[in-house]
């Protein structure tokens, strides 16, 4: 039976501050319950504690922590948007995967953004947010218009939430539309499938694959974001920087691998392309997740509510056999663009989408910190020649 202590018996023995224990339970290393004799306090699993104690017992250079600490291996930003327990994410403390079921894009923004009145993204913008896209939906069209409103747009220093929360709206409404959706006053899913001539049953899938989508904590794209906010850059500005960096082939354009992937098993066989993956030591894109070893709860659900096409199920089947890695959200959403023969950038689109809603989640948290995110360089180039005088 696991044996459970306070917080100050944890403080104690791991020498950090309460701040640290709760970015420790955020991110799932250390598990928490309610303290019977007062539910006003939490206990701690000892053993969780134990076992964080003596990986600091062993010891680590100053500059391999800050190091490690940036490239992910210790929780740096605190934040309360989402977090991972138990191997699923959750929003504000609700089960993003059971939030999926029903909830839409725009009910799960309110809950994010922390607003006091429903979001509509329909909802017109500020004058200086009016801009009009690029012509031709897509990507191309998304990041112009965000580069224009990015180039004038005010700074977020000095003005109220609500105000924020109107030009966020805006933002995402206008993202909305470059990708393709269909101007209106309906949720966003709705307006994605008709502007793509989908039937109502797949517009539900569009509703659960983008609420699944909208948050994963502190990836780099939100790092990113929560950086140009923390200089006082406009929202656009946030939410440019935040995209540029989710377009990455090892971030929110993976799926963009995995359709390529898809490709090749839909003209070869899914018996050649994974004899050839297998044989060269080439990895699947889409296949395993490091935050879920016993595979990603978002795929699961997403990939519960359809089936893929005939032969991209036997590749996912016989991957998942071969390697033991289980297929990730980017697979998921990779097959529901196959299956339903959504455009080509459709996958992007949706997940931009969607993420911008927490990527301006994440600005508009870190406005509450009145300090500029500055991390400090290691320098390991040549010895600087000094000039004379200085040697002297």
């Amino acid at each position: 039976m696991a044996s459970w202590i306070s917080m100050n018996e944890a403080c104690e023995q791991l020498g950090v501050r309460p701040q640290t224990i709760y970015a420790y339970v955020s991110r799932g290393k250390l598990e928490v319950t309610p303290d019977p004799t007062d539910t006003r306090r939490s206990l701690y699993r000892a053993e969780d504690v134990t076992n964080l104690a003596k990986r600091k017992q062993a010891g680590r250079k100053h500059e391999t922590l800050a190091a490690n600490t940036l490239f992910g291996s210790e929780p740096s930003i605190p934040t309360a948007l989402c977090a991972f327990f138990r191997g699923r994410p959750y929003y504000r403390g609700q089960d993003a995967i059971g939030l999926a079921r029903s909830a839409n894009v725009e009910e799960v923004a309110q809950l994010l953004w922390d607003a006091g009145q429903p979001i509509d993204f329909a909802a017109p913008p500020s004058a200086r947010s009016t801009r009009p896209a690029r012509p031709g939906p897509g990507r191309v069209a998304a990041f112009t218009a965000l580069a224009g409103l990015a180039a004038d747009g005010h700074s977020t220093r000095g003005r109220l939430t609500r105000v924020l929360h109107n030009e966020g709206q805006g933002l995402v409404g206008q993202l909305a539309n470059a990708f393709g959706a269909q101007p209106g006053r309906e949720p966003l899913h709705l307006r994605f499938a008709q502007g793509w001539k989908l039937q109502p049953e797949v517009a539900e899938l569009l509703r659960t694959a983008m609420v699944l989508l909208v948050d994963h904590e502190l990836t780099s794209s939100a790092f990113v974001a929560r950086i140009t906010a923390s200089t006082g850059a406009s929202l656009p500005a946030c939410l440019l920087a935040g995209l540029s960096t989710l377009s990455g082939p090892l971030h929110g354009d993976a799926s963009g691998r995995v359709q390529a992937l898809f490709s090749e098993v839909e003209r070869l066989g899914e018996d050649r392309v994974l004899a050839h993956y297998l044989s060269t030591g080439m990895p699947l894109a889409g296949f395993g997740h490091h935050l879920y070893p016993d595979g990603d709860p978002r795929a699961a659900a997403l990939l519960a509510l359809f089936e893929p096409p005939e032969v991209i199920a036997r590749f996912i089947e016989q991957a998942t056999q071969l390697t033991g890695l289980q297929p990730n959200i980017d697979v998921a959403l990779a097959a529901l663009v196959a299956h339903h023969r959504l455009p080509a950038d459709a996958a992007f689109g949706l997940f931009a989408t969607a993420r911008s809603v927490g990527l301006l989640a994440h600005s508009l948290e870190q406005l509450g910190v009145a300090q500029v995110i500055r991390p400090r360089g290691r320098y390991v180039g040549p010895v600087p020649e000094l000039a004379q005088g200085a040697r002297n």
